[in-house]
This record gives C-alpha cells, structure tokens and sequence, in this order.
C-alpha cells in the first residue's frame, strides 16, 4: 500500500514530488559538501537565536528578582558574543549559498546551450529564440532558488524552529504546545492556494516570453521599424505583453500574500494567548518574570521562521514550474544526437551525387522528388531555376541540416547518412546570402573557419578574399568589433569576410547560395573574383538567380519543383531552346532593351 502511494507521487516526472527529488539527487548531491558547510552555519545562526531567547530570561531575573549587577555584566558580554557568532556564521552561510547558486545557474545554462547546439535546425527555426532565452534564465534561475530554498528552511528555519521551541518547553511545556494550535487553519489555507500557483506561473512565464519575443525583434529589426514609422504599432505591441506580464504579477503577489492576513491574524491570537497565560502563571502561581519573558521571546522569535515553514510549499511550487520548463527542454531526445558511432567521411575525389532524393518541410508539400543529379569533383555545379524549386535546399541536405526523407545522397560513394554529421560538415565550406557574423573583432570572425588559425593564415585569406584592404582601412584593423549579425559593415563586407572564413577553413567542398544576390555591381565583382579564388580545385555546387554569374560553370542545372529538368553548359542550354533560355532571355530583357535575345545569348556565350 505505502508502495504504490509512493509510486503514484513520483509518477509525473515533472511533478512537484518529482522535481524536487530529481533536484536534490541530481544537483543537490553535487555540492553536498558545501550545502553540509551552509547548514553547519545555519545551526549555528540557530543556535544563538535560541539562547539569546533563554537569556533574556535569565537578565530579568538577574536585574529583578536577584538584582544581580555583576551577572548581569556577564549576561550583556555573553549576548555581545552571542550577537557577533550569529552575524559572521549568517554571513558565512550566505556566502557558501550565493556560491552553490551561481555554480547551479552556470551548470544549467550550459546544458541548455549545450542541448541547443545538438538540436536540428528544424527544431531551432520551429522555435523563437525568446524562448530558448526564457529557459535558460527562468530555468536555470529557478532551480538554485528551489535548492536554496530546501536547505534555507531545513537549516535556518527548522533548526531556528527547533531551538526555541525547547526554549518555549523548558519555560512552560504547556504552553509551548498550545502555541501551535494555529498550524492546522494555516495549512488548510495554504494547500488551496497551491493549485492557482501553477497556472499563474505558467502565464507569467508565457508572457515574459512574448515580451522578451517583440522586444528582441523590435531592435533586430529596427531599420524596418524605423522605415515604415512602425514605432507606435511596435510600442502597442509591447504594451499588450507588457500589461499581460503585469496582470499575471499581480496576480501572483495577490495569490502568494493571500496568506498574510490569516496568518498574522492567527499569529496575534496565539500571541494573545501565550501573554494572558504567562501573565496568570506569573500573578497568580508566583512564576518567576525571567520565565515569562523568556517564553515570549522566543514564541515571537519562532513567528517568523513558522511562518516561512508554513509558506514552503506555496513558494516552491511558484518556482518549481521554472524548474519544469528547464528539465522539459534539457530531456527532450536530441534531434541532431552526435554520432560518435559512426565512421568519420573520407574523400578522395568528391564527387557528389543525389539519387532519386525525396524530401518536404511540410507533409504533402513535397519539395524534391527523386531528385538525381552528379557534380563532378574540382568542378562548378550551378543550380538555377525559379524561387521554391528546391535549389538552396539541396545544400540544406548536404550540409545535412535536414535529412531526406528518400533516396541518398552520395559523397565518394559514401552516403552521408552513414557517416558522423561533424566529419561530413568539417570538409565543407559555407557561404550564404545572409551572411551572420558573430559579435567580436574580423580577425575573430574569420578565425571561426579554422579556430586557433595562426595570424599569416588569417592575413592570408583576407587578402585572397579581397577583404585586407577595407579591413587596414579602419582606425582598428582586424580588431574592429563587426557588431550585432555584422551590422557595422556593409553587405559587400560582410560577404568577404564570410569567403575568408570559409578559404582558411579550406574545405574540399565548396556551397554557395546566392552569395552575391543583394551586392551592388562593384561589390559584386569583388566577392565575384573572392568566390572564384574559393573555388578553385574544389568541387563547388552555387545557387543562384543571377545567371551571369554562373555562365562560366562546369555545368548547370535548371531546378523546377523538385526536380532537375536541364542540364548542361551555358551554351548548350541556349542552344536547347528550353527553361534555361527562357530565363535567360528574360534576366536579358529585364536588365537592357537590346533587340535580339538569341543574339545577345550567342554573344555572351
């Protein structure tokens, strides 16, 4: 019977019950140690409250009864050295607790990130980083707190509890007992309240997020804002989360003070009580004052470590659903697991080859089908076609960002599936149309593409990116800080940091996707003659909308719903007379009014 109760308890895993064990077993454990080192302290804080409690007894009856002058002296030193032991043990114990708390916060945040970084990209771009923010704040935060708490009300508040209440019984053993009939009505109140607490905490949690979610996109954005005047409907916004976050808080301080007014009013009953009873002993049985006014004192000095006692449960369970947050996200089956089992990708040639791949983002919206196609080794596959073809997702699953769903895809023979995801991304260089740069210095962005690249290689590489020069033209160098996604550079900029980051990383497979799409003409031929220098002996697959761009290609592939439909050179493919022709005779028309587009192919073939 106890068994199964005892199984039912825990049988939610992110159940109150199960949370705090989990957090006593999993990270409470770890710093035992420390946590027996706080508690000592605590006894000791304790312990000085209870006898200055039995002291003040004891100076009543020395001044008044014995009229004892030099043991009072004694009494008031004792007291002093009392005073002192309790503010250098308390301020010990907060200073061990503070340090548990930042090693618990630190701990969990890097499990969050840690789980983060082992996730696809389909799960991070399911998401907004708000929330992942939130988690790893609130979670993180809340699972010290809860810790800190557990021990809080064991050491200080139980062992305070523990010490005056003998001091009570010592005094007067049956008023001791009598003091305690208010405990009954305060749990009965408190046990209510614990039910709303949930609900509460999970919409003040949401909508700290949605807070977080438009003020973050607010300042990434903040060009649009800006450009469309948006900054009246960006603040209502905020406003409406911001009032929900409000409402939720003060609802949350109405649900957790609830308790105040019930337990001061029994407080005072029990209070009134003890000084009638005492007075009577006293006056009527001829008790000495010292005991009085000792089991006073401690009855009012035990108030408040009762009240917080009585309260624990309420105050758990407002953290605990933090704490939930954080194990939900931390347990969750990595999407993107590392593959240490599996063998590392070995190249000889690279030749890539996708065989009949099938794949879609969303259940039928099929995005390839049985898409085939081979890119030679050392040479430049194009792939172009209309937007929504499937182009710049064919990187997507070499890059192994998102898995195909049939079919394989082959590098040397080797399907990419079999291999470790790591080996296979560390022969490939990346060059994006959205280029993100991380915050910190060029120098710094371009070593990411070979961490612990020596200063020669990253020199080298800026200056075949044709990066050196912009770069020397700032007061600062290579030390100039690039800002937020690289905002304190231009487009062009970006770009050829971004064919820097990939030359030193010298991968034998180079991607591009529409990497020079949203440069100007001059910027466009730099990161044109940068991405030429890139690919050279590699095997390099580029999307692109541009078909000047890709005219020199080793072979091009015209790309329509999933699928490829041409292929060949550039002249062939204007030879054929097909899509490719089509779209290039339309780029033509859109760009200059010359008269005869087969003319003006041939020409430019």
């Amino acid at each position: 019977m106890f068994k199964s109760k005892l199984a039912s308890l825990f049988a939610d895993p992110y159940g109150a019950p199960a949370l705090v064990r989990r957090l006593l077993t999993e990270q409470g454990l770890d710093n035992w140690r420390r946590y027996a080192v706080s508690f000592a302290l605590m006894g000791v804080a304790a312990g000085c409250t209870a006898f200055s409690a039995y002291l003040i007894g004891q100076l009543v009856n020395q001044a008044y009864v014995q009229k004892d002058f030099p043991g009072i002296v004694g009494l008031g030193i004792l007291t002093v050295v009392l005073f002192a032991v309790k503010g250098a043990s308390t301020y010990g114990n907060v200073l061990v607790l503070s340090r548990i708390s930042n090693r618990i916060v630190a701990q969990n945040q890097r499990k969050v990130f840690d789980k983060l970084l082992n996730e696809s990209i389909g799960f991070i771009t399911a998401r907004h980083s708000s929330e992942f923010i939130a988690r790893m704040s609130a979670g993180a935060s809340a699972a010290s707190a809860v810790l800190n708490m557990l021990i809080t009300a064991a050491g200080r508040d139980f062992l305070s509890l523990v010490g005056l209440t003998a001091v009570m019984v010592i005094q007067d053993p049956v008023m001791s007992i009598a003091s305690f009939i208010v405990a009954p009505p305060a749990m009965l109140v408190l046990r209510k309240l614990i039910r709303r607490i949930h609900s509460v905490a999970r919409n003040r949690y949401t909508g700290g997020a949605q807070m977080l979610e438009a003020m973050q996109e607010a300042i990434q954005g903040i060009r649009i804002v800006k450009a469309f005047t948006l900054e009246e409907a960006m603040l209502q916004r905020l406003d409406r989360t911001v009032d929900a976050v409000e409402h939720e808080s003060n609802v949350m301080a109405r649900v957790t003070n609830r308790t105040t007014p019930v337990m001061e009013t029994l407080g005072g009953i029990a209070v009134a009580f003890a000084v009638v009873y005492s007075g009577y002993r006293v006056i009527m049985t001829g008790a000495t004052p010292g005991e009085f006014f000792s089991f006073i004192a401690a009855f009012l000095l035990a108030y408040e470590p009762a009240k917080r006692l009585a309260r624990l449960n309420l105050d758990l369970h407002s953290n605990l659903f933090g704490v939930k947050i954080l194990f939900e996200l931390i347990d969750g089956t990595p999407t993107e697991p590392i593959e240490d089992g599996k063998p590392p990708l070995r190249l000889q040639r690279a030749r890539i080859e996708f065989a009949a791949v099938r794949f879609a983002y969303r259940p039928d919206e099929p995005v390839m089908r049985d898409m085939s196609f081979v890119a030679d080794p050392g040479k430049i596959t194009a792939l172009v076609g209309p937007s929504g073809g499937g182009k710049s997702t064919v990187l997507a699953l070499l890059l192994r960002f998102y898995e195909p769903q049939g079919g394989s895809i082959l590098i040397d023979g080797q399907d990419i599936l079999a291999v470790s995801r790591r080996s296979l991304r560390r022969q490939i260089g990346y060059v994006g149309q959205d280029v993100h740069l991380f915050g910190g210095s060029i120098r710094d962005n371009i070593a990411f593409g070979r961490l612990g690249a020596p200063e020669e290689a990253i020199l080298a590489a800026a200056k075949a990116a044709h990066a050196h020069d912009f770069v020397m033209s700032f007061p600062q160098g290579y030390d100039t800080q690039v800002g937020e996604h690289g905002l304190q550079l231009s487009g062009g900029q970006r770009q050829r940091i971004a064919i820097a980051r990939a030359l030193i990383k010298d991968a034998p497979i180079i991607l591009l996707d529409e990497a020079t799409a949203s440069l100007d003409s001059e910027s466009e031929r730099q990161v044109q003659d940068a991405m030429g220098r890139l690919c050279q002996g590699r095997t390099t697959l580029v999307v692109a909308h541009r078909l000047a761009t890709i005219m020199h290609a080793d072979r091009i592939l015209v790309v329509e719903a999933g699928a490829v439909v041409e292929s060949g050179r550039h002249e062939e493919l204007l030879r054929k007379g097909g899509r490719y022709a089509s779209f290039y005779r339309l780029q033509l028309k859109d760009q200059a009014p010359p008269p005869e587009p087969i003319a003006l192919g041939a020409a430019s073939a």
